[in-house]
């Protein structure tokens, strides 16, 4: 994102106290217990096997790693996941993991 965007960004966030997510298209993840998995802003799918979900957000991907995974609702812009999670990884553009 270009650095004067992310300013006028930035300013109406805290001008107008709007949530960052919304403002900044970051992702929203509610993470239930170890069983429910939601994002919401998300760019789209990357990865979905029995094992692995991996989503395309505005920074790079969000890796979120376990077992019996099924996607219970799929939206443009949301996800739910239902399964056993043992890992949730943001990864970078390259698909390195972040610090």
């Amino acid at each position: 994102m270009k650095k004067w965007q992310q300013r006028i960004r930035s300013l109406l966030m805290e001008q107008f106290s709007l949530p960052s997510d919304v403002v900044m298209e970051m992702p929203r993840i509610t993470i239930i217990g170890h069983l429910h998995f939601y994002i919401e802003n998300h760019q789209g799918l990357a990865l979905y096997t029995n094992e692995e979900l991996k989503l395309k957000v505005t920074n790079g991907f969000v890796s979120i790693k376990g077992h019996s995974f099924v996607l219970k609702m799929m939206l443009p812009k949301e996800i739910m996941l239902e399964g056993t999670i043992s890992e949730v990884i943001f990864l970078n553009h390259e698909g390195e993991k972040e610090d």
